[in-house]
């Protein structure tokens, strides 16, 4: 089936007039609420279901003997539980419960694809490759789990001589390119973009050109992130943002490609201007499918407004993610691939980081690993660079607030889950007020956590066009530096649907 989660074993119909009737009415309760894309009601069902599964009824012998009964069916629990989480983008999570699903029953397909599927989903091809090989053993007559393979072998193999053919001596795009060559057909009708002249003019007329599904000049396009790249050399990894007594300040969440809920944000809000100026919080792109027209806008307006138009990286601003979730992809397709190359150069030198007004720390992600991190750490991180393994720069990437108080392994696979302690610690250590984060998408676009001291803010609703959930944006006053929420709900947008662009694999996968 399509979902992958309604699968019912001889075993588990078995179930239903049996010890396990409860565990398997809370799996079908799953299985409604995942067809009607609410992951999270889907997650507790299948949760449910595993906790009525570990046969905890029994007199204790059997528990004593290491023979306590759990439920036949309990591999298909976790792996469902897993389908959510990668939904839900908690891969570190999915790899958990396809591992527990694998381990409950080697045999069982499922846990093998889904486990696979969230290690590509992180990136790690040749782990995922793995799995695939494994499944294929399984199931070696199965079409699709024999393509999933060779998709997989062409992505390792592709990565490996990207690698050979790459070194430290190779030059940037950015170095080796003629601008001067190229030109501007005869027909095109569009905004012309003069270099180190953006006029505010040129800004209103891209944004009107590209909602009405036309191109930028390739030549344009080209210029605008070159000069992107010569201003944004001169930034910093922590940029400090002033905010005079009377004025605003607003800071947006995750766009993910959606212009046209961007264009919306500023219908709503007012445009970018020095008595209007905005942050906009990291993943600009992917996954929506007008993440060229999103990307290209926020440049231009950055060159017109340099320190009214502020822009933070997030994770998707790396090649790991763009490869997968649509970016390089759809740069390939409405210009080349050498443009998305220049792309990535400027996004290894987007700040990561901003404090507004010495009192609010934004970042995309979150906060880190040990405490007592100063702001001055920060500044000495090196940004010009795709995110490492692990270390400051990966976390404020990937980090998530908890509820709880602490640290625990991040459900993502990368960075880490911290709580209102840690929270307070880095504030108390920097004499903050407050931390602003993005990367999670919330039901009303924003919410407030630890005691009033983060929230978290995303700017895509209806995220992926499936998730029903409204975007937001927080508008600060210059004086007081008081969060005012304004959440907005999704705007329609041309008949191109979310993950256009991305591998082919990964939207199968997802979609299985």
């Amino acid at each position: 089936d399509s979902l992958g989660v309604l699968a019912v074993t001889a075993t588990a119909a078995m179930a239903l007039d049996g010890k396990w009737a409860d565990a398997e009415k809370a799996k079908n309760a799953g299985n409604d609420h995942f067809k009607e894309n609410n992951y999270a009601k889907a997650l507790a069902a299948y949760t449910l279901a595993i906790e009525l599964s570990e046969g905890d009824d029994d007199d204790g012998l059997d528990s004593l003997d290491g023979l306590q009964e759990k439920n036949p069916s309990i591999q298909i629990y976790y792996a469902n539980r897993a389908f959510c989480h990668i939904k839900m983008e908690s891969y570190g999570s999915a790899l958990t419960d396809s591992t527990k699903a694998i381990e409950a029953k080697p045999e069982f397909p499922k846990g093998w694809y889904r486990r696979g599927t969230a290690f590509l989903a992180l990136g790690r091809a040749k782990d995922a490759l793995k799995d695939f090989t494994q499944l294929c053993k399984l199931i070696p007559q199965d079409k699709d789990a024999r393509e999933k393979l060779k998709s997989c072998q062409k992505q390792v193999q592709a990565a490996k001589f990207a690698m050979a053919i790459g070194s430290e001596f190779t030059k940037p795009v950015s170095e080796t390119l003629d601008l001067d060559k190229m030109t501007v057909e005869s027909t095109y009708a569009g905004p012309v973009y003069t270099s180190g002249k953006i006029t505010l003019e040129f800004c209103k007329e891209l944004m009107q050109w590209q909602k009405d599904e036309k191109t930028l000049a390739k030549k344009y396009a080209y210029e605008i992130v070159f000069d992107m790249i010569a201003l944004l050399k001169s930034s910093t990894t922590l940029v400090d943002i002033e905010v005079p007594d009377d004025g605003e300040f607003t800071v947006c969440g995750d766009v993910h490609g959606q212009y046209y809920d961007l264009l919306n944000i500023w219908e709503i809000n007012g445009m970018p201007s020095v008595r209007n100026p905005y942050l906009f919080n990291g993943d600009f792109v992917d996954r929506g499918s007008f993440s060229v027209e999103v990307i290209i806008i926020l440049f231009a307006w950055k060159l017109l407004y340099p320190k009214a138009m502020n822009l933070s990286r997030g994770n998707h601003e790396t090649r790991n993610m763009n490869k997968l979730y649509g970016f390089e992809g759809e740069v390939a397709k409405k210009y080349d691939e050498e443009l998305y190359q220049l792309f990535c150069e400027a996004f290894c030198l987007l700040p990561l980081c901003h404090v507004i007004a010495e009192k609010i720390f934004v970042v995309h992600g979150g906060l880190f690993s040990t405490d007592n991190v100063t702001l001055d750490s920060i500044r000495r991180v090196n940004r010009e660079q795709e995110p490492p393994d692990e270390g400051l720069m990966t976390e404020m990437l990937w980090s998530d607030p908890q509820a709880g108080r602490g640290r625990v392994p991040s459900k993502r696979g990368v960075g880490v889950a911290f709580g209102q302690d840690v929270t307070e610690n880095f504030l108390k250590t920097n004499d903050l007020k407050m931390v602003i984060r993005s990367h999670e998408m919330k039901e009303e676009g924003y919410e407030v956590e630890h005691g009033g001291q983060l929230v978290t803010v995303f700017s895509a609703p209806n995220y992926c066009d499936q998730m029903g959930n409204k975007g937001a944006f927080i508008r600060l006053d210059g004086k007081t530096l008081t969060p005012k929420y304004t959440s907005f709900s999704a705007v329609p947008h041309p008949n191109v649907r979310a993950m256009q662009y991305a591998n082919p694999m990964l939207g199968q996968l997802f979609g299985m």
